[in-house]
C-alpha cells in the first residue's frame, strides 16, 4: 500500500473539480452567473429542502467558490470549509453562530484593530459579552472562563505585537472547560500551520493576504476541523441534532451567512484558486527576506529594537519553530527613538509602499498607532501594546538587497 502524502502545492494544483468541465479546462472557469437551471420540479424542490446539494443562487453558493473551498480542504485537515467575502466576515459568521445572547467569549487583548472593535463594540450590543485577557497567561484565561463561555478567540501570531500562544496548552484548557478553540491564522496560512494537530477546533483567516496571490482580491475562509461536539452549545444544539459535527457550518450556510450576506464572488474565488497554488513559493521568499532584514536591523544603530519570531533569541522563536515550522509569516516590527523619527523614515522611503494590508507581493509599511489604532484611546493602545515608536512591516518578495538599500538611505 502506498501511504505517500502528496505535498501542499501538488494537492492544491490537482484538486479535482466538483463536476467535469465541458471543455476540459485545466483551470476552474469563472462562473459569474447568478442563477442555475434545474431539470425538474422535483430537483429544485429537493435542493431547497436541503435533501440534495446543487447550486441554485450565487448568493448562497457558486461553482467557482465551491472549488476554492474544495482546494482548501485538499491542503488542510479541515472537515468542512466555507468561503466568505472577507476575513471579518469569517470571524463574525463564526462567533455569531457559536455564541448565543447571554453567552461570552474569552478573547486575546492583542488583536488586529478591526477584530478588536468587532468584539469590543458590535458583539456586546448584540448581548454577547467579551472578556479580554492575555492569552499567554493560562491562569488569567481560566479565571475569565465560566459556564457561559463558548469560545476562546485569538490570533496565532498577534498583529502587530507578534505574540504567540502555546496552542497545545490553551487547547487542553479549552477542552477541560468545554470551550471551542477559534483562531485567526491569517499570518500563518495552512502551508506552515496545521491547526488541527494543535487542538484548534475552528480556524478563520483573511484569504486576502497570502492566499489571494499577493492582495489580488479580498476574501475570508472558515475551516471547521470537526473536533468539537456542538450539541453542548445552546446556539448549536438544534443544529447539532440534524447535522451532527457539521452543525457550525450548517448554521453559517443556512442562517448567518445567508441572512447577513458576505458572499465571496466568483471572480474573487478565481484569484484565490490561482494564488493558493503558488502560495508556498511566496511564503518561503518572504520569510527569507524577513530573516535578512532582521540581521540588518540588528546591526543598524538607528533601529532601537525589532521583533520577528523567526529569529533565534526572539521571545516567540521556540513556539514558532514548533507550531509554524520556523516560518512565522512575513510581518515584523521595529521601533525608532520617537514617533517623529517614524514619520521622517516613512516619508523618505522610495521602494517600500506606504499602505495598510499584509502579504502583498510588495513590501508594505505602516505606523499602526496613528492609523489602524487611531480610533482607540491612549489607555486602550497601551493595553494592546501599540506604541507610537513602532512601525509594522509586511515583507514582500522583492530582492532583499533593494529593501535594505531603501532602509539605509531612509535611516
Amino acid at each position: 500500500m502506498n501511504n505517500h502524502k502528496k505535498g501542499f502545492i501538488t494537492r492544491s494544483l490537482h484538486a479535482r473539480f466538483p463536476k467535469g468541465d465541458a471543455y476540459n479546462a485545466l483551470h476552474m472557469p469563472v462562473y459569474d452567473g447568478v442563477a442555475y437551471e434545474f431539470d425538474s420540479a422535483e430537483d429544485i424542490a429537493e435542493t431547497f429542502a436541503g435533501k440534495k446539494f446543487a447550486h441554485a443562487y450565487s448568493r448562497t453558493s457558486n461553482p467557482t467558490v465551491e472549488y476554492f473551498e474544495q482546494k482548501m480542504k485538499a491542503v488542510t485537515d479541515a472537515d468542512a470549509v466555507v468561503a466568505l467575502a472577507s476575513g471579518m466576515a469569517a470571524i463574525s459568521n463564526v462567533l455569531l453562530s457559536l455564541v448565543e445572547s447571554g453567552g461570552n467569549i474569552v478573547a486575546s487583548n492583542q488583536l488586529f484593530g478591526h477584530s478588536y472593535a468587532l468584539l469590543k463594540q458590535t458583539l456586546p450590543a448584540l448581548g454577547i459579552e467579551v472578556r479580554f485577557v492575555n492569552m499567554t497567561n493560562l491562569e488569567a484565561v481560566q479565571q475569565a472562563t465560566d459556564d457561559k463561555t463558548r469560545a476562546y478567540f485569538f490570533e496565532t501570531i498577534t498583529n502587530p505585537q507578534l505574540e504567540i500562544v502555546d496552542l497545545k496548552q490553551l487547547s487542553e484548557l479549552a477542552k477541560a472547560n468545554n470551550v471551542v478553540v477559534v483562531c485567526d491564522s491569517t499570518i500563518t496560512p495552512p502551508y506552515v500551520f496545521n491547526s488541527k494537530s494543535f487542538g484548534v477546533d475552528v480556524e478563520v483567516m483573511s484569504t486576502t493576504k497570502f492566499i489571494s496571490g499577493g492582495a489580488a482580491a479580498f476574501g475570508g475562509v472558515v475551516l471547521d476541523n470537526g473536533t468539537f461536539d456542538y450539541s453542548s452549545l445552546p446556539a448549536l444544539k438544534q443544529w447539532s441534532g440534524k447535522f451532527g459535527k457539521d452543525a457550525l457550518v450548517a448554521r453559517i450556510r443556512k442562517e448567518i451567512f445567508r441572512h447577513l450576506g458576505g458572499t465571496m464572488t466568483a471572480h474573487t474565488a478565481h484569484f484565490m484558486n490561482l494564488g493558493l497554488d503558488i502560495m508556498p513559493l511566496r511564503v518561503d521568499r518572504c520569510v527569507d527576506n524577513c530573516k535578512q532584514l532582521a540581521a540588518f536591523f540588528e546591526a543598524h544603530h538607528g533601529i532601537v529594537s525589532y521583533n520577528y519570531p523567526g529569529v533565534a533569541g526572539n521571545r516567540g522563536y521556540d513556539l514558532a519553530q514548533t507550531q509554524f515550522g520556523g516560518k512565522p509569516g512575513a510581518v515584523m516590527t521595529f521601533d525608532l527613538e520617537s514617533k517623529e523619527a517614524c514619520f521622517q523614515l516613512y516619508n523618505r522611503l522610495k521602494v517600500m509602499r506606504r499602505a495598510t494590508n499584509l502579504n502583498d507581493n510588495k513590501t508594505l509599511i505602516i505606523h499602526p498607532e496613528s492609523t489602524i489604532y487611531a480610533e482607540f484611546s491612549d489607555e486602550e493602545k497601551k493595553a494592546m501594546d501599540i506604541r507610537p515608536t513602532m512601525m509594522r512591516l509586511s515583507v514582500g518578495i522583492e530582492e532583499v538587497q533593494d529593501l535594505i538599500a531603501d532602509f539605509t538611505q531612509a535611516l
